[in-house]
C-alpha cells in the first residue's frame, strides 16, 4: 500500500510516498480503509526535528494525526465493529501515520463518523475538533455570556473553536490575517480582527483567551479577566522545546489562570465530536484537499501562514456522497 514518509528531519521536500506492507491488525486493533486524512500544524516541527528531544521513533516516520474512512477488518476481540462501518479517529498519542491507504489503530482510538457529512470532509475534524471541545469545556469550562478571545482564530482548531465558542453561548474575538476576517466573521465570531494592526493593548479584556499562535503570551495574558483563563495550545516555532518548557512553568505555577494539554482524546470525546457536528454546532473547515503525492505542499502552506482551516489528504476513495 501507499504511505506518506520521510528519512530525515527537514524541510517538506524530505516527505515521499512509498510503497509499505498493508499493516495486519492486533487482537484489540481494527483496520481502516483511509478516504481522507487530515494535516495538522504542529506536525511541521516533527518533520523539521524541533521535537527531537521530546520525541525517539526510528526512522522511517510516517505523518498524519487524524483520519476517516471504513473499517476494512477487525481483530479477534473488538466488538461493536465490522467491516464497511464508517469511522473516525486518531493515531496512538505521539505516533504518526494516518497518511496512507490503510491504518491499524486500538478500537478505543475510533468513533462513528458523523452522519451529515462525508468521510472526507470528516477527516478534517477529529484531532482539531477534539482540541477545541477540551479546550472550552473541560479546561476553560467556558459559560454563556463570557468574552471568548481565539488568537490563531482562522486554523484548523481556532476555526473550530469560534464555532464552539459561539454554541456554548459566549461573545466571541477572533485574530486572524486579513486575508480570512470575512471567512472567521462567517463561522459566527462577534468580533474578528486583524492581527497584524491589533497590539494587545488594542484589547479589551476576556474570560478566556485561547491560544494558537505561542508568541507574546505574557501581553495577552495581561487582557485577562480577574478570573480569567488562557489556555495555551501552541508554542513559538522558532525554539518550540524552550516555549513549552517556559509555559509549562508558568502554568504550574498558577494553574487556574493558564492551562496547557497534550490532545489525547478517549472515543467518548471522539463521539461527542460527533454529536456536535450532527447537531450543526460545528462544520469543517477545509482550506484545500490535495492528493497525497502533494502532501509537501501541504506542509509549505502551513509554514507560510496565512490558512483557513485544515488541509486534507484525499486517498482517492471518496465515491459521490459517502454518508450511508
Amino acid at each position: 500500500m501507499r504511505a506518506v514518509q520521510y528519512d530525515r528531519f527537514g524541510p517538506p521536500d524530505v516527505l515521499h510516498v512509498t510503497e509499505v506492507p498493508k499493516p495486519v491488525p492486533g487482537s484489540r486493533e481494527v483496520l481502516v480503509e483511509v478516504y481522507g486524512a487530515g494535516v495538522d500544524a504542529g506536525e511541521t516541527a516533527f518533520r523539521a526535528g524541533r521535537m527531537r528531544g521530546i520525541t525517539r521513533t526510528a526512522f522511517p516516520r510516517g505523518t498524519g494525526g487524524d483520519f476517516a474512512g471504513r473499517v476494512a477488518a477487525v481483530g479477534a476481540q473488538v466488538r461493536g465493529r465490522q467491516p464497511g462501518d464508517r469511522v473516525w479517529g486518531v493515531m496512538p498519542h505521539f505516533t504518526f501515520g494516518a497518511i496512507a491507504e490503510y491504518v491499524a489503530v486500538p478500537a478505543d482510538r475510533l468513533a462513528a463518523a458523523p452522519g451529515n457529512i462525508g468521510l472526507l470532509e470528516a477527516a478534517a475534524l477529529p484531532v482539531s475538533g477534539t482540541t477545541a471541545l477540551t479546550a472550552l469545556t473541560d479546561k476553560a469550562h467556558l459559560l454563556p455570556g463570557e468574552r471568548l478571545l481565539v488568537r490563531g482564530g482562522a486554523g484548523g482548531v481556532g476555526s473550530l473553536a469560534v464555532q464552539l465558542g459561539k454554541a456554548l453561548g459566549a461573545h466571541v474575538t477572533a485574530l486572524a490575517g486579513a486575508r480570512n476576517l470575512d471567512r472567521v466573521a462567517a463561522l459566527g465570531a462577534d468580533e474578528v480582527l486583524d492581527y497584524r494592526v491589533t497590539r494587545p493593548d488594542d484589547l479589551g479584556r476576556f474570560d478566556v483567551i485561547v491560544d494558537l499562535v505561542g508568541t507574546g503570551l505574557g501581553a495577552y495574558r495581561a487582557r485577562l479577566t480577574r478570573n480569567g483563563r488562557m489556555i495555551a495550545l501552541a508554542f513559538d516555532p522558532d525554539r518550540v522545546v524552550a516555549s513549552m518548557l517556559t509555559t509549562g512553568l508558568r502554568a504550574a505555577l498558577r494553574p487556574r489562570r493558564i492551562k496547557l494539554f497534550s490532545n489525547n482524546p478517549p472515543p467518548e470525546r471522539l463521539a461527542e465530536l460527533a454529536r456536535r457536528v450532527e447537531k450543526g454546532d460545528l462544520r469543517p473547515v477545509i482550506h484545500a484537499v490535495l492528493p497525497m503525492d502533494d502532501i509537501a505542499d501541504a506542509h509549505r502552506g502551513l509554514e507560510a501562514g496565512g490558512v483557513h482551516g485544515k488541509y486534507v489528504v484525499d486517498m482517492g476513495r471518496s465515491r459521490g456522497d459517502d454518508r450511508t
